[in-house]
């Protein structure tokens, strides 16, 4: 259609008559109109089509909702015995042994099974990889949208988003080739001369196994996550915003600060979300590292286990129906344990998206 013909706008029903165009209309616009009205004319009456155009995306929408129910159902009816041996006990009781008299979390033999350290691993070793990741990330994508050459960006955001795509027995056999004698030989020892008075960083693990390692690995691997997702959000601050605030006299940290992070604060909420859940399911390279001990310790250095480790490491080997069972009811409990922290961290952006529009 040429540029100069105006809009057309005919709705079913009112089209106009074939005789004549109307007063001050140009001849062209009017045979044009014409020919749009015969091509409406021949198509016929489209409301099947929008209808079921419209039933075709609510059925896409409606999978979602119907393959998260699937999940449930299928991790509560396969761990049904467990629930009703253990009930909520399963998340926090401890079986003590009659000879030690030292809590035993996960027994097999004697089926004595509870979640407390899996749930105590994962939360920890992934808070710890968000305490690592995140300042990481946020300072590379900071770097490559405001400070970066242009020559250097492009290579720099390839080979940020590339971390991504490497795959996590990779990540778990480097670690343990590369980065386990390194947290071993220097790291562990220098954090226990600094920080070994907190009571947090002791001597109790020489092998450089456990949850200290395991949240170095996850934040490598979160780390192009929440990198690249920063950078789309920082990228769609209008210009007008940094502008502005050099405008009005502030330095380049100033403008970064108040005219960029704060207005991409709610996406880098979003994006950490995204790490995190990243970091609560991983398996392989944390069941290399993580030392695979179900113990409880205040020490950053000790060997741990997480959901997901032990469901990987045991699920082939569960020969009862109360230890398969059980290892199921963990995959539920870890299902609940990211609906909550999903939860929580929408909770978080709403209450970050209210304060932000009482304050404009």
């Amino acid at each position: 259609m040429n540029a100069n013909v105006p809009e057309i706008r005919i709705s079913q029903g009112q089209l106009q008559p074939e005789g004549g165009p109307p007063d001050g209309q140009p001849p062209a616009a009017a045979a044009e109109a014409s020919v749009v009205r015969r091509f409406l004319l021949a198509r016929g009456n489209s409301a099947l089509a929008d209808r079921g155009f419209q039933l075709l995306m609510a059925l896409c929408a409606l999978s979602i909702f119907g393959i998260v129910v699937l999940i449930v159902v299928e991790l509560v009816l396969r761990s049904s015995d467990a629930w009703s041996k253990f009930h909520f006990a399963f998340f926090f009781k401890a079986y003590f042994d009659p000879y030690t008299g030292l809590p035993n979390y996960w027994d097999p033999v004697n089926e004595h099974f509870s979640a407390l350290p899996f749930v105590y691993g994962t939360v920890i070793s992934s808070l710890l990889s968000l305490l690592l990741a995140v300042p990481l990330a946020i300072g590379v994508a900071v770097f490559l949208t405001e400070m970066c050459p242009q020559a250097l960006r492009g290579p720099l955001a390839f080979l940020t988003e590339l971390l991504a795509a490497i795959p996590s027995i990779i990540y778990g056999l480097w670690a343990m080739w590369v980065l386990v004698p390194l947290m071993r030989e220097y790291v562990n020892p220098a954090l226990i001369r600094l920080l070994g008075w907190t009571g947090l960083f002791t001597d109790e693990n020489p092998t450089g196994l456990g949850f200290t390692t395991a949240a170095v690995i996850l934040a490598i691997m979160i780390l192009p996550i929440i990198s690249s997702l920063t950078r789309e959000v920082m990228t769609a601050v209008p210009h007008s915003q940094r502008e502005a605030v050099l405008a009005l006299g502030a330095t380049r940290w100033e403008m970064i600060r108040m005219g960029v992070l704060r207005n991409a604060r709610i996406g880098i909420v979003g994006a950490v979300i995204l790490g995190l859940g990243r970091a609560l399911g991983e398996t392989m390279a944390v069941t290399m590292v993580i030392g695979n001990d179900p113990k409880i310790s205040a020490s950053l250095f000790a060997p741990g286990y997480s959901i997901a480790a032990v469901i990987a490491n045991e699920f082939t080997e569960a020969t009862g129906d109360m230890y398969l069972q059980s290892l199921i009811y963990l995959g539920l409990v870890l299902f609940l344990l990211t609906i909550l922290i999903n939860g929580l961290a929408r909770l978080v952006i709403i209450a970050t998206t209210q304060k932000g529009a009482q304050t404009q």
